[in-house]
């Protein structure tokens, strides 16, 4: 069986897009290959028993560069793996040196901010040797065209759009009533929903301030539930994203509107996307920082939750347009807050072209099983290419 070595910063039990993502890569080669694990500590949890791995600190971030470059090269020397797969753009440097010393192929799977990241040392170092990697695998075709303009090979380049569990049918039943009476809400009440780290590239600040009061006046019982917390882990991260959001609800007096309920288990998640209305995109444009892919809306869909979204980075590639919810024109706040009123107004109309049904149809594109067919096909033509070319 050929080994793989997958080595990322970003794996349970961190948490957050491109953890899960990670994990899912292990989880779906594991059935093909034999996959060894460099990861941040405490991954044993995560991987089965029979799994070989190494631990490393994922900070401060020197800690983390010396111990994670030792650490893994020291478990590529014992496996000896035909191929090491980076998880990220931060240990791709990493990962091409080892691969360049071991003899085996490197894939880096890079995403939005992999590429943008403005520190000077990162793009001095980190970019070349993704660029020098022998296939990178991307999040979207945006995360694509943002590498080719970085100086990526096309040629390397292949997409690879994240999973998402798909759930059964029976799942979608009595969890929506509990969600709300435990949060003591009432059946009524229309939630508009938000998922994701509170950073400011997901843009909920300006939402509160120009679009929320509106649709507040037009709308009264409705309620904007924010789950997430700050990613405190992140290499790019700016603090204080919570407060200004808590400021931007106080000024324009929605205070009974906005509920916070910071990370949550699978199960309330679930049930969260069950009992809302609308799933809210307002992601912004920001320079140096760019939303990827936005997974969230995928995971949105297949409960049959619609997302309003800014149509900014790879979102216009998670979320098709009168399909499984409405894409608007990077910062139009008065389409977003008329798109959010009429769809709120014409929930149960029959004239609703996006609808529930519609909805899981386009998430049941992005189903684990389809993404691990997809990364073990491109596995097996490198791992091919390399033992022809021996």
């Amino acid at each position: 069986m050929k080994k793989i070595l997958l080595v990322t910063r970003n794996f349970p039990p961190l948490r957050g897009g491109m953890e899960r993502l990670n994990h899912h890569i292990y989880l779906e080669l594991n059935k093909t290959f034999d996959v060894v694990v460099a990861g941040p500590a405490d991954i044993l949890l995560y991987l089965s028993p029979s799994t070989r791995y190494c631990e490393f600190p994922h900070r401060p971030l020197p800690v983390f560069f010396w111990f994670s470059f030792w650490s893994t090269l020291r478990l590529a020397i014992k496996e000896k793996p035909a191929l090491i797969i980076s998880g990220s753009g931060i240990t791709a440097l990493s990962a091409r040196l080892i691969g360049y010393l071991c003899q085996a192929k490197v894939i880096t799977f890079i995403h939005g901010l992999d590429v943008v990241m403005p520190h000077p040392v990162y793009q001095r170092l980190f970019l070349p040797a993704i660029r020098a990697c022998d296939a990178i695998w991307v999040n979207s075709q945006n995360t694509a065209n943002l590498a080719i303009n970085k100086g990526v090979c096309s040629n390397k380049i292949k997409t690879v759009y994240p999973g998402v569990v798909i759930p059964e049918n029976n799942t979608l039943s009595q969890y929506s009533t509990d969600f709300r009476s435990e949060l003591g809400l009432t059946q009524d009440l229309k939630i508009l929903l938000s998922v994701g780290r509170l950073t400011e590239r997901k843009g909920l600040v300006e939402f509160i301030l120009y679009s929320l009061p509106d649709i507040v006046k037009a709308c009264p019982d409705c309620i904007l539930i924010i789950i997430g917390d700050e990613p405190n882990n992140a290499l790019h991260h700016k603090t204080g994203a919570k407060e200004k959001i808590t400021q931007a609800a106080k000024d324009k007096g929605l205070e009974k509107h906005v509920i916070f309920l910071g990370h949550v288990s699978e199960f309330q998640l679930e049930a969260a996307y069950q009992s809302s209305q609308l799933h809210i995109f307002p992601v912004l444009d920001l320079p140096g920082d760019i939303e990827g892919f936005g997974m969230v809306a995928i995971e949105a869909a297949v409960y049959g939750l619609p997302t309003v979204a800014f149509a900014v980075g790879g979102v216009p590639e998670a979320v098709s347009h009168h399909k499984s919810g409405w894409l608007i024109e990077p910062g139009n706040y008065p389409a977003m807050t008329e798109t959010v009123i009429n769809s709120l107004a014409n929930l149960n109309s029959s004239h609703q072209t996006v609808t529930p049904d519609s909805c899981r149809q386009h998430g049941a594109e992005f189903s684990w099983d389809i993404f691990g067919d997809r990364i073990k096909q491109l596995c097996w033509e490198l791992i091919t290419q390399n033992e022809q070319n021996q």
